[in-house]
Parts: structure tokens; C-alpha cells; sequence
């Protein structure tokens, strides 16, 4: 039954879907076609099943397996085989090097040369030590053709004590010294044997000072110092100096400036003028605060900083504020590899009596002691590690300084003192412009090979002055240290100077003359050096000095000794 009446509802149902499909198709305007689609025959291979079924095995012959029953003999064999023990590899240690706080060199060679030097530190407790040394450096002289003694001696004596704390750390010194040398330079085309036989061309300094420093760990007052210097020479002249200097940090809104605080006086007297009986004095007070603040930022650190400077000429009661720049830049190209670097900086250098007779000996004690007003050293520059060993670097610099010092030949007078026969030097002044450029290697090959050689060219403006007097147009230098092996060592030191410009000048009244300009020959040294350690405590070492054996001039009608030899030892030890 229930199938008739769904076979009756299916017959009903499609006689209304055909009418429905009937009456559409009356109303549509669209065209009929026939489309004929083809398509290629493409035919496939179906998959293969494997037989999973496992047949069955219906062997007459196959027999069930015997169980089999055996045994196993032991029994020793001989073996004459005996393992060894493994031992651990062992790693081959240097030797330590044994390091001592004292030591004592005596050396003696030609020119009745001799070098000594003795230098003592003992530990009083952990933080705490005491120290000092003695040096001696003296020679009898023997340069031929002069007129006058070339002997001369240079002693220091320094005693320190030195502290460590938790938060600070601090130094005290004491010191005095004293060098004697002679006036030696007479040009004998102008002065004879009979006049220089009252000529006593002896000149001695002496000094004395004392000071300290103090480092500060964790506070804003980071470094500070002073230094009192009293320094004199056989003539009657006499110079003190004081200086204090101070690094502070001063916070501002969250940012700290590091400030330099410098504190420097200097008075001094000379018995006369050079070419009048008149005492000459001279002093100058300078107080100079530098603010600086760095930043940091990738590879790229810059300080920026300006400098003041207060000053007064005590004696002409004059006093004068200077401003200088301080601005310096570096940052790292590549790594450690290429570092390009730059600044403009500036400042009030603090001429001296002191300062000058230790770079040339043989001034006159009658000089014009002013400061030097630097205006600007700009600078540009390259430096970085080629490899882990050898490192370079690169410069260029413009200097402006207003009162530079210059060494000039002193003029020859009529006057009867000891330094006035043309063997004495002065200092004048002038506004000199300098452009400079620089290279330096260096190498460093474990410790055992140290390496170094640096050139620089120098091109001079002056304003006043005709050239600028005894400044050098090049300088080059080289140093080796080597060890070559445990017990021997060797080094040595070339360097050249370029030509010089000077001045000679006879005032007579009786002989019209004019000042003109000597050209002095550039000159080549070379020293090397040359030791064996005995043990830890003892070497033995030898020198040579001024290799090529040039009695070059360093100094207008100051030739130095040519070549020279020396021997000595040198012991280590302990209390």
C-alpha cells in the first residue's frame, strides 16, 4: 500500500515540475544550440594489490626440528700480556717569571761616562708601600776641537709613599736634583785660544720640589694634585712654582660634566739682563676652568668642552681672559680596524725657567718668561689594528700660537760675561702658524718583539721673526725591543732630525755688521743595545751611542760627542 502512494506522489510531483519547465521554456527569446563537447581518451592503469594471504604448507617431508644438547669446557690459556696504565698528558708550563721591587745599574764607558741608578720600593702593609731611587748620569767630556770644558753630570734624588683605600688612592713625593753643565759652544773663528782661557763657562741648576695625588673612586670629585717646584742655577737666578689641578664632576639636570679646574703660579728672577746689569723679574698667575660633557652613542663618542683662563702678569700688573675650544671626535669605521678621529682644542701654556733649561742646557740667565697663548690645534686624523699585533695612526694639524718660544743664538757683546761670546741661547717670541703631518706603526709580537716607527713634516708661518728658530722641518724616528730568547735581549733607537734655521750676530760698535741666518745640516742617530740575564737577578748589558759618528750640532756651535761605548750590569733584588 505504501508503495502505490509514493509512486502516486512521484508521478504528481514530476507532471508539475514538466509543466513548469514547459511553461518557461514557451516565454524564453534566447536561441537554442547544440554544443558538442570532445575530449581525448586518456586511459589509466589501475593498482596492484598483493596477495596478502599466506599459503599454507602441506609437506609430507617436513619434520619437527630436534632439540640438540652440548656443553661448553673452560679452561685457562697462557698470556705474557700486561696492559700498561694510561698516564695523563702533560702541559708544558713556562716558567714563572720571578719579579723583584728593587734593582741597582752601574754602567761605565768612553768620555769617562758613568750611569748609575738605584731604585728601592718596599710593601709596609697591603695598602700601603714606601719608595725611591737615585740616579746618576755624568761625563768628563772630550770633543775635540773645542775651546772650553764639555764635561757634565745630571743627579736625581725622589722618595714616595704610596697608599690604596676602599674609596681612594694616594701618592706623595719629594725630590731634588742637580745638573752641571758648560757653555761650551764658542765659535772659534771669533773668539781665541787666549780669550777663552778667561771665559768659565760652567752652568749649574738645581731643584727641589714636593707633591701629591689623590684619585677618588665613587664620589664627584674624581682627581686632584699639586705640585711646588723651587728651581735655581749657580747665577743668582731663582724661579718657584705652584701648581694645583682638580678633575670634578658637576650633575646638571640628570647629566654630569666633567670639569677641570687648574690652579698655576709662577714667579722668578734673573741677577741682570742680557745686555744690561738691571735684575730682570717675571711672574704670571693663571686660573682655567674646562667644563666638558661627552656623549656616546654607537660608534660614536664626542666631547664638547670650552676652556677659561684668567691671567695676570704679576709684574707689569696687566691680566687678560682667554677663550679656547675643546671639542674632540672619534668614531670607530670599522671596529677596531679603521677609528677616524678629530678636535679643535686650545689653551694658556705656562712658560718656565725650568721648562726651557731642560730642553736646551745651555740658555742664557737672563730670559723673558711669558705664556704662550695656543689659539687652536685642530687636528684630523686615522688610527686602528691592522691585526691584533700592529696598530697605525694617521694625523693632520693646524696650530695657531700667539708668543711662541723660540730658541735663538745669543749675540755676541762686548760684554765680559761667560755666555755672551755667542755660546748662550735666548728666547724670543713670535706668532707662529704650523701644519703638520704625521704616521706612526707600531708592532707587538708576544711580548717578545716591540716595534715602532713615526714620521712627521712640519711647514712654518712666522710673523715677526725671519724663520722659525730651531724648529726642525722633520722628525723621524724608530725603536726595536726584542727578545730573542730566554736569556739574551737586544733593542735599539734611530732617529733624524731635519734642518734647522738659526741666527748669528756680532754687535760690535766698532764693526758695523747685521744678524744672518745659519742653516744647521740635519744629523742621524743610532744607538742599540745589547744583554744577557745571567740568572733572575743579574744582566749584563752593552750600549752604543751615535752609531754613524757624527759630532753633528743639535745646537748652534754645540757639537755633541761622536760615537760612544758603555758596559754595566744590572742586579734585582728583594729585602
Amino acid at each position: 500500500m505504501r508503495k502505490h502512494i509514493t509512486y502516486i506522489l512521484g508521478i504528481v510531483v514530476m507532471f508539475f515540475i514538466t509543466n513548469s519547465f514547459s511553461q518557461n521554456r514557451d516565454k524564453d527569446t534566447i536561441s537554442t544550440g547544440v554544443i558538442n563537447v570532445v575530449k581525448p581518451y586518456t586511459p589509466t592503469i589501475s593498482d596492484a594489490f598483493k596477495v596478502k594471504e599466506i599459503p599454507s604448507i602441506d609437506d609430507k617431508e617436513t619434520a619437527t626440528k630436534k632439540d640438540i644438547k652440548y656443553n661448553i669446557f673452560s679452561f685457562p690459556v697462557a698470556s705474557t700480556f700486561t696492559p700498561a696504565k694510561g698516564n695523563a698528558a702533560v702541559v708544558e708550563k713556562a716558567k714563572p717569571v720571578k719579579l723583584f721591587d728593587n734593582y741597582a745599574t752601574l754602567g761605565v764607558g768612553t768620555y769617562t761616562t758613568v750611569v748609575g741608578e738605584v731604585y728601592l720600593n718596599h710593601a709596609i702593609s697591603r695598602t700601603e708601600s714606601v719608595g725611591g731611587y737615585i740616579s746618576h748620569h755624568s761625563s768628563q767630556g772630550g770633543i775635540p776641537d773645542l775651546l772650553l770644558d764639555d764635561n757634565f753630570s745630571d743627579t736625581k734624588i725622589n722618595v714616595n709613599y704610596a697608599t690604596r683605600l676602599k674609596d681612594l688612592s694616594w701618592n706623595v713625593e719629594a725630590g731634588l736634583g742637580q745638573q752641571q753643565y758648560n757653555w761650551y759652544g764658542l765659535p772659534a773663528a771669533m773668539v781665541s785660544a787666549a780669550s777663552a782661557n778667561d771665559v768659565k763657562g760652567g752652568h749649574s741648576f738645581f731643584d727641589v720640589h714636593f707633591g701629591s695625588d689623590v684619585t677618588f673612586e665613587n664620589t664627584y670629585i674624581n682627581s686632584g694634585s699639586f705640585l711646588f717646584r723651587r728651581f735655581g742655577d749657580n747665577q743668582g737666578s731663582g724661579e718657584n712654582r705652584f701648581v694645583v689641578k682638580s678633575t670634578v664632576d658637576i650633575p646638571i639636570n640628570d647629566v654630569e660634566i666633567s670639569t677641570d679646574i687648574e690652579f698655576d703660579y709662577l714667579n722668578g728672577s734673573f741677577n741682570r739682563n742680557y745686555s744690561t746689569p738691571d735684575e730682570l723679574k717675571y711672574g704670571n698667575f693663571q686660573f682655567g676652568i674646562t667644563p666638558k660633557y661627552e656623549l656616546k652613542q654607537d660608534d660614536l663618542t664626542l666631547i664638547l668642552g670650552v676652556s677659561v683662563f684668567y691671567s695676570k702678569d704679576t709684574e707689569a700688573s696687566r691680566s687678560n681672559i682667554y677663550l679656547y675650544p675643546h671639542v674632540t671626535a672619534s668614531y670607530r669605521l670599522v671596529n677596531d680596524v679603521l677609528i677616524a678621529y678629530g678636535g679643535v682644542e686650545g689653551g694658556l701654556i705656562q712658560n718656565s725657567y725650568y721648562g726651557f733649561a731642560t730642553e736646551n742646557p745651555f740658555v742664557s740667565p737672563t730670559l723673558n718668561i711669558m705664556p704662550t697663548d695656543q689659539l687652536y690645534n685642530a687636528y684630523v686624523g686615522l688610527k686602528g689594528k691592522v691585526t691584533s699585533n700592529m696598530s697605525y695612526n694617521i694625523s693632520g694639524r693646524f696650530n695657531s700660537d700667539r708668543n711662541k718660544a723660540l730658541f735663538i743664538n745669543n749675540e755676541i757683546t762686548a760684554t765680559t760675561q761667560n755666555y755672551s761670546y755667542g755660546n748662550s741661547f735666548g728666547i724670543v717670541y713670535d706668532d707662529v702658524k704650523t701644519v703638520s703631518f704625521a704616521g706612526e706603526i707600531n708592532v707587538d709580537v708576544n711580548r717578545n718583539f716591540n716595534l715602532g716607527i713615526k714620521a712627521e713634516y712640519f711647514s712654518y708661518a712666522t710673523n715677526g721673526q725671519a724663520e722659525p728658530w730651531n724648529l726642525p722641518d722633520f722628525k723621524g724616528s724608530l725603536f726595536l725591543d726584542y727578545q730573542i730568547d730566554e736569556h739574551w735581549f737586544a733593542g735599539a733607537n734611530l732617529f733624524y732630525i731635519g734642518e734647522r734655521k738659526d741666527q748669528f750676530y756680532l754687535n760690535d760698535p766698532l764693526i758695523v755688521t747685521t744678524p744672518f741666518t745659519v742653516t744647521l745640516d740635519s744629523y742621524f742617530d743610532a744607538n742599540v743595545n745589547l744583554g744577557y740575564h745571567v740568572n733572575d737577578q743579574l744582566s749584563v748589558f752593552a750600549k752604543a751611542n751615535n752609531l754613524a759618528n757624527e759630532g753633528y750640532q743639535r745646537w748652534q756651535n754645540f757639537p755633541v760627542q761622536s760615537i760612544q761605548f758603555l758596559a754595566g750590569a744590572t742586579y734585582k733584588f728583594d729585602f
